[in-house]
């Protein structure tokens, strides 16, 4: 295979039931000169031999012990060919044409180092659940945002690779937020943008999603918030968050988290009030201590009107 020009940079860990789906989409891309690298985190099911049964020679696959996602970032930074890398989650799918429009901007902007895009984001089973825009699509509305909204998805984003290991790559002390604690080192490298198309289809899944930072408590978000507005994050203050998240990440309370996510998405970006009580439903059935998922339940039977006001006046901010 000659150079590839894209490295296409996918950690995987016991992603078995989505990762063929995902590579599917990376094979399909309408941009071909590219490597797709999948770093294996140590996987106890079957993600291994999905990803052996392709046998696209574009396909590289590396395989480490459990580091976690920053470690294996990393490892696959080190490896990389591609003058450019495209970030990619092994339960999401690419549309045809993404890398073709990152790699089209960034050749044709020199001054930028981070280019990432709108996204459909989609329940555990593929189902269409919200379109999202980005918070912020130009350098200098990204600039004016950064230091308190993350402005990117990060499995939708392309980067410059030499830029990424002059920054000093994937921090393995800001867990849940290493992509957002990185823009933040690489704001000095160059600009920034998100297209304003969606380029990727997110997938929300209890085995990945992220818990509302609300449920980590505010001792960890007051550490994040150090750690974006210093631009700097000790190993202690790491281990730190490390505890807070093994306490939390545990399978009840993510498939809680799923459920309520959900229903708040039917609430707010794609209104379907039914559809929310149900999944609100589910949350406080899992976690019946919550009452903020008996306030979703509730908020579903108010106007449309009312709950658009109440979130555009409590966006998600660091």
């Amino acid at each position: 295979m000659n150079e590839p020009l894209i490295t296409v940079l996918m950690p995987a860990y016991n992603a078995g039931k989505y990762i063929a789906e995902a590579i599917e989409s990376v094979l399909r891309q309408s941009f071909t000169a590219f490597e797709l690298l999948i770093v294996d985190d140590g996987s106890s099911d079957d993600t291994v031999d999905v990803i052996r049964s392709f046998t696209d020679e574009r396909i590289i696959l590396l395989s480490q012990s459990h580091g976690g996602v920053s470690k294996a970032l990393n490892t696959g930074l080190q490896k990389a060919r591609g003058k450019y890398v495209a970030r990619f989650d092994s339960d999401d799918l690419c549309y045809e044409h993404r890398l073709q429009r990152q790699f089209s901007f960034l050749e044709t902007h020199p001054e930028y180092v981070v280019v990432g895009s709108d996204a459909d984001y989609m329940l555990e089973n593929g189902e269409h659940l919200f379109h999202f825009n980005c918070i912020a699509h130009s350098h200098e509305e990204i600039s004016a945002k950064l230091y308190f909204y993350c402005p990117f998805i990060h499995s939708g984003v392309m980067y410059r690779r030499d830029d990424v290991l002059k920054a000093g790559s994937y921090s393995l002390h800001a867990h849940n937020f290493e992509d957002y604690y990185l823009w933040v080192q690489l704001a000095r490298c160059g600009k920034f943008c998100n297209l304003p198309e969606p380029l990727i289809r997110v997938r929300f899944n209890p085995a990945s999603v992220t818990i509302d930072e609300r449920w980590r408590g505010a001792r960890f978000r007051k550490l994040k918030r150090n750690a974006i507005h210093l631009g700097s994050i000790s190993r202690e203050e790491g281990e730190e968050i490390r505890s807070i998240i093994l306490k939390q990440d545990v399978s009840r309370i993510k498939q809680g988290a799923y459920y309520a996510l959900c229903a708040k998405k039917f609430l707010t970006d794609n209104y379907q009030p039914r559809r929310a009580r149900s999944f609100a439903v589910n949350a406080f059935r899992i976690n019946p201590l919550r009452f903020d998922n008996y306030a979703l339940w509730l908020v579903s039977f108010l106007p449309r009107t009312f709950i658009q006001w109440l979130h555009h006046k409590t966006p998600n901010k660091l």
